[in-house]
């Protein structure tokens, strides 16, 4: 069974960092997968695709106010893959997920909350 567990969230001031985990069990990474974050703001059904990295290296934001305060990462040996939040704000409070998808699969986390107080 594949499981994407999220860690990390919480609240933090205007300013400060954070950084999620996202655990993967039950499969391991491949060439074909890409990872990615994304978020729901309160109130709102809709995820935003935040980032995508796909494992051969490139990696896209999707949302022009995170550029410079967020990176993707990933730790292959671990099964695990990150993101960091730099400079958060309080429009970046949102619920945050994890996604890796691969050819034909689409597994999600939880999902963690993160708030930013203002």
């Amino acid at each position: 069974q594949v499981q994407l567990v999220e860690s990390g969230g919480g609240l933090v001031q205007s300013g400060g960092s954070l950084k999620l985990s996202c655990a993967v069990s039950g499969i391991t990474f491949s060439a074909d997968n890409a990872i990615s974050w994304h978020r729901q703001f309160p109130g709102k059904q809709r995820e935003e695709r935040v980032l995508v990295a796909a494992m051969a290296g490139d990696t896209t934001s999707h949302v022009e106010s995170v550029v410079g305060r967020f990176t993707i990462s990933r730790d292959t040996a671990k099964n695990m893959f990150y993101l960091q939040m730099n400079n958060l704000k309080s429009e970046d409070t949102a619920v945050y997920y994890c996604r890796l998808q691969g050819r034909a699969t689409d597994f999600w986390g939880q999902g963690t909350q993160v708030t930013v107080s203002s």
